[in-house]
């Protein structure tokens, strides 16, 4: 797998500081599934009470652990919970071995962790088509198991990662009824990002309350608007897998409160936008904003056509205010489109309007704006009341490089 010897130029200047949350505790290890010389195992325990919602990829090749997850989700509602990831190998692709990897790997959490298996909860994340040497993870669960510590949040973050070039978190606190509720979490992602549920591996961790049924709907919700409308390569993952974990600690009951989902809002919006900012190769944070939309499914759809428009994408990485390419994206997209009608802003620059390139438009204006690594582009339909945000990031050679060396 290629080294990755870089940060990304758009990565935050330090992981910020999340403050433990009560109820789960974490440790990591080097099991060597793939990687030498750094962790590549992480396991998080929560405490009784703790109730786990999750999204999962929607992929027709879903890995083994993305099943296992799958059929224990909403099982028991509240309880013990571990989550074992390993990063390096996917287990997708696997088959039946990939199964017993799985089945192996929960078994052996639950023995030493004293948690029902079916409240054991897996990802793995790397390379496709490879055995995960299961062996090398059970192995490092005694160890494991007696180095758990809640505050070891920025070490989970590095233990999952594959080739992203930062560890990724952020965490909100409220207070209900005057008293307060943390969100904490983390994430990996760097490439084969495309909405489809979530992104690559996240977890999210509160000491509040909320009933698991509740807890599953507003996860499923948010992650329409957050996730689901980030995109790096248009590539959906085997593994994709998002975690929430409320473990009900402070005793403080936020299901169906409005400010305890405005706080996770904000949580899964700063990781699906860390996961952009460190995408394969990435020089450019692109924020797309279509209104005038039919409907608001139909501004998404060409939302997110323009922003996995190869062309765009690399027209973004060169500078160039490119904005023909725009045109040709809503074009292709599928959704409802009047070319007469479209409106076309770089930032604040209006490029195009009524179907027509502005009148005081200067290539000079927009081409001085591209150079920024914060761009925006704003597109209006003219059609409807339908409007969609979503996020990207340019399409540089660096994509190449670290991709054609991802197994050698």
């Amino acid at each position: 797998m290629a080294k990755i010897t870089k940060v990304s130029p758009l990565a935050p200047e330090r992981f910020p500081d999340l403050p433990p949350i009560e109820g789960v505790q974490f440790a990591t290890a080097e099991a060597g599934v793939r990687y030498a010389g750094r962790t590549d195992v992480m396991l998080a325990v929560l405490d009784p009470g703790t109730a786990v919602a999750g999204v999962f990829t929607r992929s027709t090749t879903r890995a083994a652990p993305v099943l296992d997850c799958q059929r224990k989700i909403g099982g028991a509602s509240v309880g013990p919970a571990a989550i074992l990831v390993n990063s390096g190998n996917a287990n997708a692709f696997t088959g039946k071995h990939g199964e017993r990897s799985v089945s192996e790997v929960t078994s052996s959490v639950a023995k030493v962790t004293g948690v029902s298996e079916d409240r054991v909860f897996t990802s793995s994340t790397g390379v496709i088509g490879e055995p995960l040497p299961h062996d090398r993870i059970v192995a490092k669960l005694a160890d494991l198991t007696s180095e758990l510590s809640p505050d070891r949040f920025e070490a989970a973050a590095r233990a999952i990662m594959t080739t992203d070039t930062f560890p990724k978190g952020a965490t909100a606190r409220v207070e209900i009824d005057g008293k307060p509720v943390t969100i904490s979490g983390i994430a990996k992602g760097s490439g084969m990002i495309a909405p489809d549920m979530a992104t690559m591996l996240v977890y999210i961790f509160t000491d509040a309350v909320v009933e698991q049924s509740v807890l599953q709907d507003t996860l499923s919700r948010l992650t329409d608007r957050t996730f689901n409308c980030i995109t790096v390569d248009s590539d959906t993952s085997t593994s994709d897998a998002l975690l929430l974990c409320a473990t009900g600690a402070s005793g403080v009951d936020a299901t169906k409160n409005a400010a305890f989902e405005s706080a996770l809002e904000r949580v899964m919006l700063d990781l699906a936008h860390q996961v952009v900012r460190d995408g394969e190769g990435a020089t450019k944070f692109v924020e797309i904003r279509v209104t005038g939309g039919v409907t608001d499914a139909d501004a998404k759809t060409h939302g997110l056509a323009i922003a996995n428009s190869p062309l765009v994408k690399t027209a973004i990485a060169g500078e160039d205010p490119n904005w023909g390419r725009v045109v040709m994206a809503i074009g292709k997209s599928g959704a409802a489109a009047d070319r007469d009608l479209l409106n076309i802003r770089f930032g604040d620059i209006l490029v195009a309007e009524n179907g027509w390139v502005s009148s005081d438009y200067r290539e000079e204006d927009a081409a001085a704006y591209m150079k920024g690594q914060n761009l925006s582009i704003s597109v209006d339909l003219g059609l409807g009341n339908g409007s969609a945000t979503v996020w990207t990031c340019d399409l540089t050679h660096g994509y190449i490089e670290i991709n054609a060396d991802y197994r050698s």
